[in-house]
């Protein structure tokens, strides 16, 4: 292979890969609530786009007052704010509903996702904007090939924050007993687990996660008050092609799809690659109705 290919199809599959680990991030987050809660969050992708708005927001204003920290040092505050909107969101959108019918949730949670978007257009402003970057610098040479810091950084980054989630739900006694509850809340209950807290705990963790995948995608595709929408529906086609409620498939699904976006980007366009995204899910589906992952038969309880 030509020295030139070689370098451009390295640094596509470093990009795809790279933007699949944020998709995986939104995913895995979207994943959590589904399962604790038994129903979407319809806020979840604007909950990535207030990540990306508080990365920004966060970064003018150290700036202002003299102080340019690097990306990653801002990712731990982002985190902490996200995971606050995600306790805001299960307290207006889960807390008082959660004994009603999972359609109470899906309601309130879009209309919480239409005040998510236009307060942050009110207060950002409609114009796109740039994220610092977590790793500056001049792209690093590996093998005669020159890759870029930020998308290497983000693969890092992302692959810790889902090996930390990972662990906590299959080393820990409180994921445990969250398996327990996605499995089966009313069984739960009766054993004496505290369900309702380790839903709450659920928005919460995912509300940092997506604002995370917010900061890292902040810089390489922009931060704008109407993104969430489209960050929301790639987290739903990677649940619906990995297989609902699977988190090893959702993760997967992340990946599948931003290779499918890279890659035919490359070689169409952009807009080639969001519609021919579609009628790939839709073959997937008619293949495979249940996903890469999910039940042959049955539903869970």
């Amino acid at each position: 292979m030509p020295y030139n290919r070689r370098m451009l199809t390295v640094q596509l599959l470093i990009n795809a890969l790279a933007l699949g680990a944020a998709y995986a991030l939104v995913a895995l987050g979207f994943v959590l609530v589904l399962n604790a809660a038994g129903a979407v969050n319809f806020a979840h992708g604007d909950m990535v786009m207030l990540g990306g708005v508080a990365a920004v927001t966060m970064a003018a204003m150290l700036a202002g007052a003299g102080w340019r920290l690097p990306g990653v040092v801002l990712l731990p505050l982002v985190v902490m704010v996200a995971g606050l909107v995600g306790l805001g969101v299960a307290a207006l959108g889960f807390w008082p509903l959660r004994d009603k019918p999972p359609s109470a949730m899906f309601v309130a949670t879009i209309a919480l996702a239409a005040v998510f978007e236009q307060s942050a257009t009110a207060f950002f402003g409609p114009e796109p904007r740039t994220a610092p970057p977590v790793w500056d610098g001049a792209p690093l040479m590996i093998g005669g090939v020159a890759l870029g810091r930020q998308p290497i950084a983000l693969i890092i980054i992302a692959g810790l924050a889902i090996a930390g989630v990972y662990a906590l739900l299959e080393r820990t006694q409180a994921g445990r007993r969250f398996r327990a509850v996605a499995q089966d809340r009313d069984m739960a209950r009766a054993l004496g687990i505290r369900a309702v807290r380790l839903v709450v705990g659920a928005f919460v963790l995912a509300g940092g996660l997506a604002g995370l995948a917010g900061a890292l995608l902040g810089h390489q595709f922009f931060v704008s008050a109407g993104q969430g929408p489209g960050y929301m529906l790639k987290a739903y086609i990677a649940a619906a092609v990995g297989g609902w409620g699977s988190v090893p498939g959702a993760l997967l699904g992340a990946l599948l799809i931003a290779l499918f976006e890279t890659l035919v980007s490359a070689v169409l366009s952009a807009v080639w690659a969001q519609a021919l995204l579609y009628l790939a899910l839709l073959a997937i589906l008619l293949w495979r109705p249940q996903g890469l992952f999910g039940e042959v038969v049955g539903r869970r309880a």
